[in-house]
């Protein structure tokens, strides 16, 4: 029986992991480029949050997009502060019914609403091609999501912006939750993976070669991005 296994995106470890769990035997693989050159990638730290959210949003009157949240509290909460300043907003989480789920979904498909606030919720089968930023306001569990999350953005190959704002707080909160009970080998490979995030974010170097030498693809070491 044929066998095909998709991923939006994989480390080396995984695609192993994939062909070893599926028991592939010699699969072709085919691996297109994680390098999406119209997105600039920034990283701020977590202070003054919503005023430099607010004026990002001010300074762009013309962009829509996403920010996303760790919490479903947190979505509601940035939601209503941001609304406050004049600015459609809606949230999304997975505790709402999915009558409202797809009426934000929807608002926001045909720019209705300018600025959905979300958790991870907010993901699969969100196909919008003019989302001109992605906004973290929390830093995610690991490179994978965080690479998924910001590819949201700039669908149209058009300039969009990925900002993320840091806060060490941040990682010491996701430690606390990353332990799989019983399972110390895997908690084990769910710890480095939020480290490797915590050292993107502190990274000094090109932020674009960082990522893309994580998903095993060479890159130079500045972008001029």
């Amino acid at each position: 029986t044929p066998v095909i296994a998709l991923t939006a995106s994989a480390d080396k470890i995984t695609q192993t992991d994939i062909v070893d769990k599926l028991q592939l035997h010699t699969p072709s693989q085919f691996i297109s480029s994680f390098d999406r050159p119209n997105i600039s990638y920034y990283i701020r730290p977590k202070q003054n949050t919503f005023a430099h959210i607010i004026a990002y949003l001010k300074q762009h009157p013309d962009y829509n997009g996403i920010i996303y949240a760790l919490s479903r509290s947190s979505t509601e909460d940035i939601a209503k502060k941001i609304a406050d300043s004049g600015i459609y907003t809606a949230y999304y989480h997975a505790g709402m019914n999915a009558e409202d789920r797809s009426r934000v979904q929807e608002a926001f498909q045909r720019d209705e609403i300018r600025v959905v606030v979300a958790t991870i919720a907010f993901g699969m089968g969100i196909d919008k091609s003019n989302a001109r930023f992605v906004i973290h306001y929390d830093v995610p569990k690991n490179i994978e999501g965080y690479y998924q999350e910001t590819g949201r953005a700039g669908r149209d190959g058009l300039h969009s912006d990925a900002i993320l704002f840091y806060s060490v707080g941040d990682i010491i909160k996701l430690k606390k939750f990353i332990e799989i009970d019983g399972n110390a080998e895997q908690t084990a490979v769910v710890s480095k993976k939020l480290q490797q995030m915590q050292t993107l974010c502190e990274t000094e170097s090109c932020r674009r070669q960082y990522l893309l030498q994580y998903f095993g693809e060479p890159a130079p070491s500045f972008c001029g991005n």
